[in-house]
């Protein structure tokens, strides 16, 4: 086992692609033991792979694609711009909302980042906002679209941790809907004391609204067709994915009429990649996953942990203190498949609910995406606006403080993250 992690990361420090490095590194533990054959290795991989409930990802992963597609994120831009283009900080306060109509939609922070850097990076740093401030409200904002759902991290961590997705969906509501607040607030905080004046000087009217609004009807109407559907039974969460891309290709097609022949095979290479990258981790994770549970790592940490304190929340803020100093250096994918099964277990023990504990974690662990030093939505982002790294940090520190209190707030308050999962399912 030590050999493992030791190899692991050896390869990621040395820059090898993490799919090949935890896959070397998994595979290093069945050749060097003396009691379990190496075919045993070969079969975790292939194990991986026959799971229903994993087809969720790649199916998600294509919708969010296509809906890039079909105008969808323009017309939620335009919906955004009215309802806060008027508050301080107008065009800061449209990237935290647009992440999080964002969530409903793509479920990837690193895909709305960059495509929030794209689209209204630049005018906001025309308008007078520093680099540093306008990547990290754009940054640290697609925290928000990894909590709403759909999100791709709450899927992979209900399927390695046999949870319910249907209920981490449902509890990454009211969070998501939390950290807006706390982070619209930070904004006008900001905004108010630098000057950052409203894009638009003019508070919307009722017309106003219910124009953009009804404009944007389709594509806000997704995530709460997609939670009827899994609350009603009508869809499993894997069977969702299908409908979304399928809603996506009707909307953009006869709708909309924005999705051409160009574009839809623009989305599906794009997904292509985005599903092989993610397929090839998860796949070769399985072989470290078996290592984990062979030598018993959860009991062992979990000794160690309630040796430390017997108080629930205290163990319970000692592991999400642990998973944010390792997602400051490990991908949130691999983070996610790695500790999911260590951890839930323990939580399990301490009698809090698993879906509590995978909102809590999946913010913890999309945190570290937003910070240095393999942060990859902070270095997409000032990469695509060329903000220098030092700069985003300093900058962020205000929205990394509002979003870890919320996170403090919803630990120990386990009734703002369970009251829907509990009232609808």
């Amino acid at each position: 086992m030590v050999l493992l992690a030791v190899l692991f990361f050896l390869f990621m420090f040395a820059g090898m692609p993490i799919a090949f490095g935890i896959g070397i590194a998994g595979f290093s533990f069945f050749a060097t033991s003396q009691f379990i054959p190496v075919s045993i290795g070969v079969q975790q991989v292939a194990a991986m792979s026959q799971s229903f409930p994993l087809l969720a990802v790649p199916l998600f992963v294509l919708a969010g694609h296509m809906m890039n597609k079909t105008g969808i994120t323009e017309r939620l831009i335009g919906c955004s711009n009215v309802l806060v283009a008027w508050m301080s900080g107008g065009l800061a306060q449209v990237c935290i909302l647009l992440s999080t109509f964002m969530g409903g939609v793509s479920g990837s922070a690193v895909a709305d980042a960059a495509m929030e850097a794209r689209v209204l990076g630049p005018s906001m740093i025309k308008s007078g906002y520093s680099r540093g401030f306008t990547c990290a409200s754009i940054a640290v904002g697609s925290l928000i679209t990894a909590t709403i759902p759909p999100s791709l991290g709450l899927i992979l961590y209900g399927f390695v941790g046999n949870v319910s997705i249907g209920r981490l969906f449902l509890a990454g509501v009211v969070p998501g809907i939390l950290m807006m607040i706390a982070m619209m607030f930070t904004v006008w905080l900001v905004a108010r004391k630098r000057g950052y004046s409203a894009a638009d000087a003019v508070p919307p009217t009722l017309p106003r609204v219910g124009r953009a609004v009804w404009h944007a009807k389709w594509a806000l109407l997704f995530p709460v067709a997609l939670l009827f559907a899994i609350r009603s039974g009508v869809f499993t969460p894997s069977e969702v994915g299908a409908f979304a891309v399928v809603y996506a290709v009707v909307i953009g097609t006869f709708v909309h009429r924005d999705l051409t022949w160009a574009s839809f095979n623009e989305a599906l290479s794009e997904s292509v990649q985005d599903i092989g990258v993610i397929t090839l981790i998860i796949l070769l994770s399985g072989m470290v996953g078996y290592a984990i549970v062979f030598e018993q790592a959860p009991q062992t940490i979990a000794q160690v942990m309630l040796g430390l304190s017997s108080q629930p929340v205290v163990v319970v803020f000692m592991i999400l203190v642990f998973i944010f100093i390792c997602g400051l250096f490990v991908e949130a994918t691999v983070m996610t498949l790695l500790l999911t099964p260590i951890f839930v277990p323990i939580i399990t023990k301490l009698g809090m609910d698993p879906v509590h504990f995978g909102v809590l974690m999946m913010s913890i662990i999309t945190l570290g995406g937003m910070t240095p030093p393999v942060g990859v939505a902070m270095y997409a982002v000032c990469s695509i606006l060329d903000c220098p790294v030092e700069e985003y940090l300093k900058e962020s520190l205000p929205f990394l403080v509002a979003i870890l209190i919320v996170i403090a707030v919803l630990v120990l308050l386990p009734g703002l993250v369970l009251f829907l999962p509990n009232l609808l399912m």
